[in-house]
């Protein structure tokens, strides 16, 4: 009978398909390999196994033992599979940007999760990080994976993905496109398929802005791929080359491959399957391009696939009419659209000056610079309330800024209906436009009066 004895033996041996309708047109075939088809719904189920195989031969996992590690969700997965089978507690540390389906699929595994911001270094105590390492630290018997660094992550790429890669498409794959997240499986199996042919071409696709493709590690939306680190587990004399993709680009894509193929992706394998497209382009019927899909898209129905969710971080319009975009082209004809604000270390002097500066009456308090990130807004600053402060307490205006900020500007996306402004704006003075997932401006009451009289001299 063809019966396995756990489900941790149905680990591997995904499928690869075609995609007629997004690929078709391309002389090179391009295939997709299925990793949502692991038990788990992601390729992190392969080195979650071999991670704790490894760790309970060399002692480093005992019975009763607790599993620790930061994960986007689809790691978390694998190794609450693994515990659920052996009886191990798990632990897993998330960023605020992880959709909150998949906190809620971690602890239906019986997990804990502790969610840590986003917006902060890797170095800084309350990065999910440092977190894992400090929980690591403080509960007894606890063992990390560590999947960053940890040899065993891309070894379960070479010992199986790859193997299965060569097999499926007969040797004659010449190419090969995964994600750059830990790097593991780009790892594993670039260096499975070169040993066996040395001509394959092994392409990293990462989120711009990611440090693999030249960036700083922000800012980006799409969840677990991109990096603002190199960790141990990847190896970029594997790589061949990094082709970056836009958050944009890369839910599209998994919008389009769920609408035109019927395959549920998650976001980080639209951002695989752009990239293998754009490689596509440029080569022939003699090419095969295998490209790696990490997970499915059942994680991301809140994010990905909610027009409400897509329409508010601007990347989608609305269903016609006067739109956001059109306030803010009008305001460009009268001054420049490009975001002012302050960052959090200024005084509420500086941000007093930059406000007067730049003719407005209040603005956002970010951290870094220009891209930034939704998540790297921290609050706003605008003049009535620091006038009401230093009137009370003139050494405010020598503070910094960020104890003395107020909450942060309402959010709207560029493509969003007017309506939806005249709404927000009655009971708020501005907004902060997101366009793509990123600030690009403020728009004010008077911006909107501009658009709809432009005659009215205002």
């Amino acid at each position: 009978m063809e019966i396995a004895d756990s489900v941790l033996d149905l680990v591997g041996n995904t499928p690869l398909v075609r995609m007629p309708q997004v690929a078709g047109h391309l002389a090179c075939p391009v295939v997709v390999k299925l990793e949502l088809m692991n038990p788990g719904g992601s390729s992190k189920d392969r080195p979650a196994v071999a991670m704790i195989d490894a760790a309970e031969r060399e002692g480093l996992l005992k019975p009763g033992g607790t599993i620790v590690e930061p994960t986007s969700g689809n790691t978390g997965v694998g190794l609450a599979i693994v515990a659920a089978q052996r009886g191990y507690r798990c632990v897993f540390v998330m960023t605020d940007k992880v959709a909150e389906e998949k906190v809620q699929l971690l602890r239906a595994y019986g997990a804990e999760v502790v969610v840590c911001p986003v917006a902060v270094p890797p170095e800084d105590p309350e990065s999910y990080y440092s977190t894992a390492e400090r929980l690591v630290n403080e509960i007894p018997g606890a063992f990390r994976p560590n999947q960053y660094h940890n040899p065993v992550n891309p070894q379960s790429h070479f010992d199986h993905t790859g193997p299965e890669i060569w097999r499926q498409t007969d040797g004659k794959v010449t190419h090969f496109v995964a994600g750059a997240g830990t790097g593991g499986t780009l790892t594993g199996v670039g260096q499975y398929l070169k040993a066996v042919n040395p001509d394959v071409q092994i392409v990293a696709a990462d989120p711009e802005g990611s440090v693999y493709s030249g960036g700083s590690g922000r800012p980006y939306l799409v969840e677990g791929v991109g990096e603002d680190f190199w960790p141990d587990t990847y190896d970029p004399e594997i790589i061949d080359q990094v082709i970056a993709v836009s958050d944009l680009d890369s839910f599209s894509m998994a919008r389009r491959v769920a609408q035109d193929e019927g395959i549920l992706l998650g976001g980080s394998c639209g951002t695989a399957i752009a990239a293998a497209l754009r490689l596509a382009e440029g080569l022939t019927a003699d090419d095969l391009v295998v490209v790696l899909a990490p997970d499915s898209g059942r994680g991301y129905l809140s994010k990905v696939f909610n027009d409400d969710w897509m329409e508010g971080f601007g990347f989608i319009p609305a269903t016609g009419g006067v739109s956001v975009a059109d306030v803010v082209g009008t305001k460009a004809e009268h001054e420049a659209p490009e975001l002012i604000y302050v960052n959090p270390d200024a005084t509420a002097r500086d941000a007093v000056l930059l406000m007067r500066k730049n003719g407005v009456s209040q603005m956002p308090v970010a951290k870094n610079d220009m891209p930034l990130a939704a998540a790297e807004v921290m609050g706003s600053v605008n003049e009535l309330r620091l006038m009401e402060a230093a009137f009370a307490d003139h050494s405010v205006l020598d503070r910094p800024v960020e104890e003395v900020m107020g909450p942060s500007l309402p959010t709207i996306g560029i493509g969003q209906s007017i309506e939806s402004v005249v709404e927000l704006l009655d009971t708020t003075g501005a907004l902060l436009v997101l366009d793509g997932g990123r600030p690009r401006t403020v728009i004010s009451r008077t911006d909107v009066l501009n658009h709809l009289s432009p005659d009215t001299g205002i």
